[in-house]
């Protein structure tokens, strides 16, 4: 370990606490605006709950937004979110373009997460630091400094630096000493960022929105009835996500010609599905709208409050919404597709010798493994989001999301070593 890689290392340090904060306060905004136009706004006009009707001026406002940003500003508003997590990093050029259309259009109800604006912003500020250092380092510190600007960002919605470093792992496909070089830089800086991250949250009491579950049903081991109905539902839950995928990939391919035009025609298409989904169901639209953070919340906390045609609809309707949003909109993958594992999972907990909270969990590690195709990633992931019900429900939560992954990879057609993309 030269004194360059020593000098890196205190860098990301450094570099965890600016991006932190920069986090803190894009996601704080994004979920001031979302609460504004979700609960303060209708409250205001009479409304105790958005109406039916609510998603559709709030979807065409988000694709006029959009569009200029797409076709005119540098980088055109960040990557596709049906490419997943994968690409080049954001650079500072790109960056206020991405922002901008993440906290333009995010808030008005695209059905997608702020993982992937994150991530730019942690990639470009760490760009924008290697600038100051020697042209010779700078070089061959970029791609480090990216990575673990972007491990840093995304920690701070992940609940730590665990599943962040986790997800670096198995993506980058590294091993030996290599891995170990770059993973150092990756986890003292979302470990740095994280900190910051939470004590900002306590000290200034702005609600920031991270992937949590505050409450989970009881816990119960899982039998032979939970592997038995496990199985076929995570395969199922894959084959949700990749239909929508696949809808993201045609979706794209339609608005590379007139993108202007086509990029407002898909926001007011995904508008139309949270309107439906309020139309069938008679329940809020806001239900089926935004990442579903806390729509995850909710039905974690009780499941039973859910009807089985409600969590169908809600699958079918944000699904439609999500692979449209991915192909032609702006924002990140993961937290929708979650949802729809999780929504698709316990609308099934109902079949005999199936249990809610197997259910829950191994809908999280399928809906995660199906979406960035990382089961080891998705695996930590649903073991710390449902907490101490985690330990007996492990074996099923790997099963579930190693039969996502593979099924996922079936479905598309795409060999093993591109999963990370």
């Amino acid at each position: 370990m030269g004194p360059g890689y020593r000098r890196l290392l205190l860098l990301c340090v450094l570099l965890g606490v600016p991006i932190a904060l920069a986090c803190f306060f894009f996601v704080g905004l994004q979920h001031q605006l979302q609460h504004w136009v979700w609960n303060s706004l209708p409250e205001a006009v009479g409304y105790d709950a958005p109406p039916w009707w609510w998603p559709l001026p709030a979807l065409l406002l988000a694709g006029l937004l959009l569009a200029p940003i797409v076709t005119r500003m540098p980088g055109g508003g960040g990557h596709l979110p049906v490419n997943g997590l994968a690409g080049a990093p954001v650079g500072p050029r790109a960056l206020p373009g991405a922002v901008l259309a993440a906290l333009a259009t995010l808030p008005l109800g695209v059905v997608l997460g702020p993982e992937a604006p994150l991530m730019a912003v942690g990639s470009g500020l760490a760009l924008l630091a290697v600038r100051w250092a020697p042209e010779r380092e700078s070089e061959k510190a970029a791609g480090i400094l990216a990575a673990a600007g972007s491990t840093a960002a995304i920690s701070t919605i992940l609940g730590g630096p665990v599943v962040a470093s986790v997800l670096l792992i198995e993506g980058a496909g590294l091993a030996g000493a290599r891995l170990v070089a770059l993973l150092l830089p990756c986890l003292l800086a979302s470990a740095t960022g994280a900190l910051v991250f939470t004590g900002f949250g306590h000290w200034t009491g702005l609600e920031i929105g991270a992937l949590a579950l505050h409450d989970v049903p009881p816990g119960a081991d899982p039998d032979a009835g939970d592997f038995l109905w496990g199985v076929p539902t995570a395969a199922l839950i894959a084959v949700v996500i990749s239909l929508g995928r696949g809808l993201g990939r045609h979706t794209v391919a339609w608005t590379r010609r007139r993108t202007a035009p086509r990029t407002v025609a898909c926001a007011v298409a995904v508008g139309c599905c949270l309107a439906a989904y309020a139309l069938i169901t008679g329940r809020s639209p806001a239900e089926a709208a935004l990442s579903g953070q806390a729509t995850l919340g909710v039905l974690a906390a009780d499941p039973h409050a859910w009807p089985v045609g409600a969590l169908i609809a809600l699958v079918a309707c944000k699904g439609l919404a999500w692979g449209i949003a991915l192909g032609g909109l702006r924002g990140g993958p993961i937290f929708p597709a979650v949802l729809l594992g999780t929504a698709t999972a316990v609308a099934l907990s109902g079949l005999p010798g199936f249990g809610v909270t197997p259910a829950l969990a191994l809908g999280i590690s399928a809906g995660a493994a199906a979406v960035t195709g990382l089961p080891l990633s998705s695996a930590v992931l649903a073991v710390l989001l449902t907490g101490g019900d985690a330990y007996d429900q492990m074996p099923l939560i790997v099963t579930a999301s190693v039969v996502a992954f593979v099924v996922a990879q079936l479905v598309r057609r795409t060999p093993p070593s591109e999963a990370g993309a």
